[in-house]
């Protein structure tokens, strides 16, 4: 459910929402790896991370978008030894109060596929947005008409800060009523509804199209005005300003806090985290991993659906020394 604040104007005076002004360094390839089906790299014991990133719908939650006791446990035996735990998603938001209680530490996460830091102290409608990553509308117009040529049939949302915003045929797959129907370019108009608000990411679906061919076909289009990802077993595209990812903003968020890379653990299922999973030292695709996600990631876990991400931390937690 949307929360139904919208401090957006006063968030802006106070400092709260700000613009990340540094890009850090592409993630650097990795070598050819052996990947294992077991839990730890190489027969030994999993090193004590600093910080765990994880990645929510087909990863730490259930099908049913569930957090297990288990999981619940789990997450707060690692901030209870000192490990950090970053969500790291594409929801926006305002869709993280299914792990809003299950927050410790600085409770921060990273959401739009990195276009967002967002506190969620405070619970259900008091989520704050301290560091956004906006996607210039110029970019975003540029996307949507690139993509409409080469992929016909496409409809488009916009996913602001504070609001969302939708074609009229854009299928209805969010469980939430649009802020205003209309064309993706007077959506994105310099006066349309919102226009005061950062633009996060723009929606692209197509009800044909095969995903992967989707997202390959719109990647060409796009090129390096925006980035380009899916997380949707659907022909769900996300499209995002250039250089933003999960990856690059835990990188901003890791930097922040002196971490480095071989110092994170991270889980993922989809496209949308393969730079996240390659990016950090040690990765684990899910047992229910999109193929390209398992070629990315340096281990795989057992399904989220048998709470795999609870089984490695549990595993780290008892590795300690």
């Amino acid at each position: 459910m949307r929360s139904p604040a919208r401090p957006c104007g006063h968030m802006r005076q106070n400092g709260a929402v700000t613009s990340a002004t540094r890009q850090p360094e592409p993630p650097a390839p990795r070598a050819s790896r052996t990947l294992s089906t077991a839990l730890e790299q190489g027969g030994g014991p999993i090193a004590t991370p600093r910080l765990i990133a994880t990645d929510l719908d087909g990863t730490l939650l259930r099908d049913d978008k569930s957090v297990s006791e288990r999981t619940v446990a789990a997450l707060a035996a690692a901030e209870e030894a000192g490990i950090e735990v970053f969500f790291v998603t594409g929801r926006p938001a305002r869709w993280m109060d299914v792990v809003s209680d299950h927050v410790h530490g600085h409770g921060l996460a990273i959401c739009g596929n990195g276009a967002a830091v967002v506190d969620l102290h405070g619970g259900p409608g008091a989520h704050r947005f301290v560091k956004v990553r906006e996607l210039a509308r110029e970019n975003a117009l540029d996307a949507v008409r690139l993509v409409r040529d080469a992929a016909p049939g496409t409809v488009f949302a916009v996913e602001q800060t504070y609001g969302f915003y939708q074609e009229p045929a854009y299928p209805k797959m969010h469980l939430e009523l649009p802020d205003a129907l209309g064309p993706a370019e007077k959506l994105l108009a310099p006066d349309a509804p919102g226009a005061g608000e950062p633009v996060l990411k723009i929606l692209a679906f197509h009800h044909e199209l095969d995903p992967d061919a989707f997202l390959t076909v719109a990647r060409r289009a796009i090129g390096d005005r925006a980035t380009v990802t899916r997380s949707s077993p659907s022909a769900l595209l996300e499209i995002s300003g250039p250089g933003v990812s999960k990856a690059s903003t835990l990188a901003l968020c890791c930097a922040e806090r002196g971490i480095a890379p071989e110092e994170v653990v991270a889980f993922g299922d989809m496209p949308n985290d393969v730079e996240m999973l390659t990016w950090a030292g040690t990765s684990y695709a899910m047992g229910n991993a999109h193929p390209d996600v398992i070629a990315a990631a340096s281990g795989r876990t057992v399904a989220n659906n048998e709470d795999g991400v609870a089984v490695v931390i549990e595993r780290i937690i008892a590795d300690r020394p």
